[in-house]
């Protein structure tokens, strides 16, 4: 199962491509797509869509995970978020790609067993997971792996809990 992982943004898109293989993780592509900051709204927009579809027609994932958002204070940086992560499940929709999304709460508690362990923890589980000799840089692409690990970790329950119900 091959698994793509988005941390969404609008400065700033986490990607990364994972594959299943049994009870291993093997990192396949990750990285992120930059939009500039001056650019108009629309255009950043046209650019993190185009990016993600590019990817997903490349590197051809089974199953795609986002982070959902959660912001406290500034709601103008939440809309432009929102945004991006509509045209990238947009882009995972039309290729027929199911979309699962995952709070930041779930996803440090599927990586360090802890719902509110710090970023560094997270990262350093992510590094090891998936036999990285250093972690992923910018943040977003270590949030991004992330997400995916949590989707394959849960994906693996769903497929037993479903297997227990059809028996």
């Amino acid at each position: 199962m091959r698994v793509l992982g988005i941390d969404p943004g609008i400065a700033i898109v986490g990607f990364g491509f994972i594959d299943k293989i049994g009870s291993k993780l093997v990192p396949v592509q990750y990285g992120c797509i930059t939009t500039e900051a001056k650019t108009p709204q629309e255009e950043r927009l046209k650019q993190v869509y185009e990016s993600a579809c590019a990817l997903m027609d490349r590197y051809k994932p089974d199953t795609v995970a986002v982070e959902k958002l959660f912001f406290n204070r500034n709601v103008t940086t939440a809309f432009s978020v929102g945004q991006a992560r509509g045209v990238i499940i947009l882009a995972a929709a039309q290729r027929g790609l199911p979309v699962a999304e995952y709070t930041p709460l779930q996803v440090k508690q599927a990586i360090v067993g802890y719902g509110k362990a710090e970023k560094r923890q997270v990262q350093e589980m992510v590094r090891m997971f998936l036999k990285l000799s250093a972690i992923p840089k910018p943040d977003d692409v270590a949030d991004a792996l992330a997400v995916a690990i949590c989707h394959a970790h849960s994906a693996v329950l769903v497929n037993k809990i479903n297997e227990v119900n059809r028996s």
